[in-house]
């Protein structure tokens, strides 16, 4: 079965998110972090698009969250919204509330960490970075 993971564009924020999302999930970069200066073409780019993220790739668990940074001078534009979210199924009530915690920091909360009526432990929010999250914990799933 083909696996389906996240991948996250920012606007030159992408190294500082993702090392805020280690923090917060554990784990190392697979491959680290790869720069745009490492790209072929790259010699045309500023010295600061250069120094963004071309790709980074942190495991969790059997997933992958991936992101990059976007290239203004090549015409790219971040455009953040509202219609995707990451949803994150924790093994622990309490490993819930630590992460939501942790990203909520600098944040908004949509929802609080509640018991909810279709029986998940849950709550949503959007980090400081723009980027939105559901926090889920079941414990028949664990």
């Amino acid at each position: 079965m083909a696996k389906v993971n996240s991948y996250l564009n920012f606007d030159g924020t992408a190294e500082e998110a993702f090392l805020f999302y280690r923090s917060v999930l554990g784990g190392d970069f697979a491959g680290g972090i790869m720069k745009m200066g490492s790209a072929p073409g790259a010699e045309n780019l500023s010295d600061e698009m250069k120094n963004r993220v071309l790709h980074v790739s942190l495991p969790i668990g059997d997933n992958l969250l991936m992101g990059s940074d976007i290239v203004p001078e090549m015409g790219q534009k971040l455009q953040t919204g509202n219609s995707n979210y990451i949803s994150l199924h924790t093994d622990s009530r309490a490993d819930a509330d630590r992460i939501f915690t942790a990203l909520a920091e600098g944040g908004e909360v949509e929802m609080p960490m509640e018991d909810q009526f279709w029986g998940d432990y849950f709550g949503s929010l959007q980090d400081k970075f723009g980027i939105f999250w559901m926090i889920n914990f079941n414990e028949a799933y664990t």
